[in-house]
């Protein structure tokens, strides 16, 4: 009778539990997988403006398609350029900035922190607009420094392709560097002062200290920020699309999202559109998966 009553409890446990999950479980099916079975379905369609309603399943073509596009080699080499270039400022910035405000002779820390801290609160359109008037080539903040502090000719950051892709670069590395460097302040607070103590009695230099005490520890904290970080930055469409004016000039600044939200929504083939960012989905997770494998970056967790 024990064993009956102990076996009915846990199977009331676990129907109160499957009750508690019910709600989240529909809502990740409604918000999440819908849309991307939807989306798979939508790839392998005719999809466009003259098939709004009368779209059929025609299998493989638009991926065909994306792959034989003329631009679509050219514009992943920039998301990756793009991607690789941001987070090597973001982590080195926000690492540098973290190590900083972590030593003890830094005086009045918590307004540091705050202040390094906003472009990362700012909600990132109203960042990248901002960005975009200081980059305006006749009243642009950027300019006047330029001419009138280093006695160089103006640039015209938004209608040449490289200095337009390089405006977009410099606003999301503003944009992107505070959230490393908080996930960095988090990981130094957690390494032992001692460990700093007996490297002082070796005689280690700062150099010797940041490279055999700091880095090994802060490894496990930082690597699955920086493939958050990649996952963010290779699908963040907001300041490509905001700074360049939808990759102005003539197409020559996109990267992959901003590529497929054009051609949906300004050029509606939807159906091409859903197998790129399918194509986008595949490699950001077969990266995400070698990196993880290679960087052993979840081990602690298991």
């Amino acid at each position: 009778m024990k064993f009956l009553s102990n076996h009915s409890e846990k199977r009331k446990a676990q129907l109160f539990l499957l009750f508690l999950l019910a709600p989240t479980v529909v809502l990740v099916l409604a918000v999440v997988a819908y849309p991307f079975m939807f989306n798979v379905v939508l790839s392998l369609s005719n999809m466009n403006i003259y098939h709004i309603r009368d779209w059929d399943v025609v299998g493989i073509q638009q991926y065909v398609a994306v792959f034989q596009e003329p631009k679509f080699w050219e514009i992943l080499f920039k998301t990756v350029v793009w991607t690789g270039v941001n987070i090597v400022f973001h982590v080195v910035i926000g690492v540098f900035l973290a190590v900083l405000l972590h030593q003890k002779f830094v005086v009045g820390k918590p307004a540091w922190r705050v202040l390094l801290i906003l472009p990362w609160a700012l909600p990132q359109y109203i960042t990248a607009l901002t960005w975009r008037g200081m980059f305006n080539y006749d009243y642009g903040a950027i300019n006047l420094l330029i001419t009138k502090y280093m006695n160089l000719s103006p640039v015209e950051w938004l209608t040449s392709p490289f200095e337009a892709f390089a405006a977009a670069i410099l606003t999301n590395i503003w944009l992107g560097f505070p959230f490393m460097m908080v996930i960095a302040l988090g990981g130094l607070q957690s390494i032992p002062a001692e460990l700093y103590e007996a490297a002082d009695v070796d005689g280690a230099s700062p150099w010797k200290k940041f490279w055999n005490v700091t880095a090994p520890l802060l490894k496990p904290v930082m690597l699955p920020a920086i493939i958050l970080g990649i996952v963010w930055t290779f699908n963040n469409i907001n300041v490509v699309w905001l700074v360049s004016n939808m990759g102005e000039p003539n197409d020559q600044t996109h990267i992959l999202v901003s590529f497929v939200y054009k051609a949906a929504f300004n050029a509606y083939r939807f159906g091409w559109a859903a197998a790129l960012s399918m194509v986008i989905f595949v490699i950001l997770f077969t990266f995400s998966q070698v990196f993880l494998n290679r960087t052993k970056a979840t081990e602690a967790a298991y």
